[in-house]
């Protein structure tokens, strides 16, 4: 996976017009957030309906619009960067105490060979994603799952059937009106053999960093 962890400021969406948002300040921590940029008045996120892990049924942004999103990529046959951002994101979702009513955590799948809803599924229930209420790990087709990458700026490789998928990871952060306000980079360290991981304090850190931008997201 691709978790080079560089920061990076987007450019405003082009010909959109609407109020610049407010900037919401973040306090510093074990590790900082990297929270890139506001991107102003993207209506409604980029909208996409897919089958949705536990149901099987559809499911679209717009039906989130009053909630908070927090949205990801991540490979259904991952074992790199995305089980530490599976344990941030499940962090995130207890330090929103009651808040997190109001919060949607989102991925979509970027594996092409583990793209059925079982995939999904067994992925969200082995690293333990299930005990988030609002959890929703969304796959389709490939030509739609092509699409909504290309609209996320997520560059995606796919090597073989077996090996972990390469891809950019961000995570963004949408608020109730359904604007894209901020975008994040995942960091994380790798051992002398290249894996990947965190010091258990750095993935708590984190988990409060995005629970922080999804609480002042929220309003």
């Amino acid at each position: 996976m691709n978790e080079t962890g560089a920061v990076r400021q987007t450019e405003p969406a082009a010909q959109v017009a609407g109020p610049k948002a407010p900037r919401v300040r973040t306090r510093r921590s074990t590790i900082v957030l990297a929270v890139i940029a506001v991107v102003s008045g993207v209506a409604f996120a980029t909208v996409f309906a897919f089958a949705v892990t536990r149901l099987g049924r559809p499911v679209s942004l717009a039906s989130f619009r009053g909630r908070s999103v927090v949205l990801t990529f991540m490979d259904s046959h991952c074992t790199d960067i995305c089980p530490l951002v599976s344990r941030e994101f499940i962090d995130a979702n207890k330090d929103l105490g009651s808040t997190a009513r109001n919060v949607v955590f989102i991925a979509v799948n970027v594996n092409q060979y583990h793209g059925r809803i079982a995939d999904v599924a067994s992925y969200s229930s082995a690293e333990g994603l299930d005990s988030i209420g609002s959890w929703h790990f969304v796959t389709g087709p490939l030509r739609e799952l092509r699409t909504v990458w290309s609209n996320y700026q997520v560059m995606v490789q796919a090597p073989s059937r077996n090996a972990d998928v390469i891809h950019t990871s961000l995570i963004y952060f949408i608020d109730p009106q359904g604007k894209e306000r901020y975008v994040a980079a995942p960091m994380v360290d790798h051992t002398a053999k290249g894996v990947s991981y965190l010091p258990p304090g750095q993935l708590a850190a984190w988990g409060r960093g995005i629970a922080l931008v999804a609480r002042a997201v929220s309003g």
